[in-house]
């Protein structure tokens, strides 16, 4: 039997029968036994911010006490004056179950109450130091309900695991030298219920298609967009209400493990959204937890997020950090996951982020970086690479902040990779451009490689890419309907054999018409069309060339693994690089025909002489394209090109791109 992951369904703490435990009793009705899971090893750990584990202590936990099964409460709110537990099992009646502040100033209210289980429905009753009251859902719930219903549940994270094969060798499917290709999904509104569009597939359902679906077109990895519980659909995913409870409206956790379980069993890695930049201001949620500002900052020039109207973490408070931490270390330790892709760094690096002068506070230097934030980062991916050297960590990044994907002993944030959204924009920005005036662009397509090494960088077409007015990929290509899907295979080709790991949002895979809608399913039905079968097609075969060219990825985040051959012919808009491996029998070249005009009997300068065959081309027939391809192998001439000493005479097809290796290397025609 596999290796199981969780705390079993009820613990127990035997060492508490040989001791005298308190009854307390409010107003004379039902116990509430004061016991504790908590050592002072514990507090002090969680006082200094340095709790990496407080999923294992705080919330609801099952467990026994004297022979008799039941749950332990625990919360932090400090500057509350009285706390109880309310739920069906006590009519939601405030003054039965009252739990006990900890006597060590932790701000740690607690208490076991028997004869509840694994299902219960619960909320605390919170009464602040000025006599208001409300009720708030558990920080560490293990699962909700269903939203508009917002209490808390009692669960577990118990879990027979099946994927010790894929655990053995995530190291090697993660490294930094390995092909990483992410296929980015909303679970949402990947697929629907065919016969109820309205209704969300569970998680089980929705791996009998993502997972042999992922498998065929071959990504490496997905990366799921926030799967933690958010009541309100289109944030899809990042305004969080309960960071260790996922998303109830697909099922329970073991059903989302099941899920991420047989990922695994098929080789796919799964990295998810993590998101400590901003909470939402629901009423039972963080904000104003105790009736204080809690996890956010009391000052909204600190603790106010304009741009999402949502509240940011006080970062510098030790505790809100041991919850942050432990969150992240929450995902990667019970749900097996692979890695985090960090939302909005950028948003928490800058004190003045989307804020005019005036609306900011200076730090102590009177700069603009937030230093408390940096810090939390710091330690968040050395606790995470500490206890799980085998994952990746990435940094949605948009600035020039330096060293986000360097170690933090040499001064960086500790991130594994960063996104390059400057390649992305510049990308489409081009794309976007009439094949007509290109020649006078072809700078945004080779800037890139001037600052490609600087950081390990994930080249990605997310989710923001295709919504609120931008046009899916497809639709902000140029031409008619044949140039459209040329130019985004043509786009694709560069991404793939461009140095970096790369991100494809669902549905562009397959050339998705619509812009994206979080409320219903991908357009599916677009694959009975020629041109959309034959994008996906292009693609797989894109992440084909991927993971079997070791030039690809060998040297992903390193100069030594490119070099331009020609950035010089704007004229016909063609450009030409290589890529290197290690070996290198195994370099290639790569020729782009940014233009729909087919370029016959052109001249490219390569490596070395010999026999050169291609290995890849966008206008495949079974991509959609036109068929123009060198059908056979090239042997190159002593005819000095492109600064080289020897050249080949290839075909280029319209709005194309080939890959072309020596067939000496036994790849090719």
């Amino acid at each position: 039997m596999a290796k199981s992951t969780g705390k079993k369904k009820t613990d127990s703490l035997p060492d508490l029968a040989e001791n005298k435990l308190d009854i307390v009793r409010d107003h004379g009705l039902n116990a509430v036994e004061t016991v504790s899971r908590f050592t002072e090893f514990d507090i002090h750990l969680f006082r200094q911010g340095k709790h990496y584990k407080l999923y294992e202590k705080l919330g609801s936990h099952v467990m026994e006490v004297k022979g008799v099964t039941g749950t332990y409460f625990a919360v932090w709110a400090p500057n509350a004056s009285y706390i109880s537990v309310i739920g069906n099992f006590n009519g939601w009646n405030n003054g039965t179950h009252a739990l006990a502040a900890r006597w060590d100033s932790s701000g740690i209210w607690e208490g076991w109450i028997p004869d509840i289980g694994v299902g219960e429905v619960y909320k605390y009753y919170i009464v602040a130091q000025n006599g208001q009251s409300q009720e708030k859902s558990d920080p560490f719930a293990l699962w909700c309900e269903v939203a508009p219903r917002t209490a808390s549940i009692v669960w577990d994270t118990w879990y027979e695991w099946n994927d010790a094969d894929w655990m053995k060798i995530r190291k090697e499917k993660n490294k930094l030298n390995a092909p990483i290709s992410v296929y980015e999904v909303h679970l949402g509104s990947w697929q629907r219920d065919p016969s109820d569009p309205e209704r969300y597939l569970t998680y089980k359902e929705i791996a009998v298609s993502l997972v042999p679906y992922v498998k065929e077109m071959g990504f490496t990895h997905v990366e799921l967009m926030p799967i933690m519980e958010h009541p309100y659909p289109p944030s899809w995913g990042y305004q969080i209400t309960g960071y260790f409870s996922c998303a109830s409206r697909m099922g329970t956790p073991q059903e989302l493990m099941y899920l991420i379980d047989q990922l695994h069993q098929a080789g796919i890695g799964v990295y998810v959204d993590w998101v400590p930049s901003h909470f939402p201001g629901d009423a039972h949620g963080l904000f104003r937890f105790d009736g204080t500002s809690l996890y956010e900052h009391e000052d909204p020039r600190k603790g106010y997020h304009p741009d999402w109207k949502s509240y940011i973490f006080n970062y510098g408070r030790d505790e809100v950090r041991s919850f942050l931490i432990s969150n992240a270390i929450f995902w990667l330790d019970r749900y097996h996951t692979d890695g985090l892709r960090v939302d909005a760094v950028a948003s928490m690096l800058y004190l003045d982020y989307s804020r005019k002068h005036g609306e900011w506070i200076p730090n102590e230097f009177g700069g603009r970086e937030n230093l408390e934030a940096i810090s939390l980062l710091r330690e968040m991916n050395i606790a995470a690479y500490t206890e799980f050297p085998d994952i990746q960590t990435i940094a949605e990044e948009s600035t020039a902040f330096p060293g986000v994907s360097r170690p933090v002993f040499v001064g960086g944030l500790g991130f594994g990779m960063k996104w390059m959204m400057g390649w992305m924009n510049d990308t489409l920005k081009y794309f976007e451009k009439d094949p007509s005036f290109r020649k006078w662009h072809q700078d945004q397509l080779t800037f890139s490689l001037v600052y490609s090494f600087s950081e390990n960088f994930m080249l990605p077409f997310s989710h923001d890419e295709v919504v609120y007015g931008k046009k899916s990929l497809i639709n902000k290509m140029p031409g008619d309907e044949w140039q459209k899907f040329a130019n985004l295979r043509l786009m694709f080709t560069y991404m793939f054999t461009h140095p970096g790991t790369k991100l494809m949002f669902m549905g562009c895979e397959f050339g998705q018409t619509s812009e994206w809608a979080f409320q219903r399913s991908l357009d599916w039905h677009l694959l009975d069309n020629p041109a959309h079968k034959g994008m996906k097609a292009c693609v797989t075969a894109l992440n084909k060339l991927y993971k079997t060219e070791p030039a690809m990825y060998d040297y992903s985040f390193s100069h030594e693994g490119f070099e331009w051959i020609d950035t010089q012919d704007r004229e016909n808009s063609v450009l030409v690089f290589a890529r290197k491996a290690m070996d290198p029998n195994q370099d290639v070249v790569v020729v782009l025909n940014l233009t729909p005009v087919p370029r016959h009997g052109y001249r490219v300068g390569v490596l070395s002489e010999g026999t050169w065959a291609e290995i890849f081309n966008s206008d495949e027939t079974s991509y959609g394209g036109s068929g123009m391809t060198n059908g056979g192998p090239v042997t190159s001439e002593g005819h000095q090109w492109h600064g080289r000493s020897n050249s080949v005479i290839l075909d280029l097809p319209p709005m194309g791109a080939i890959v072309v290796k020596k067939k000496s290397s036994g790849i090719g025609i």
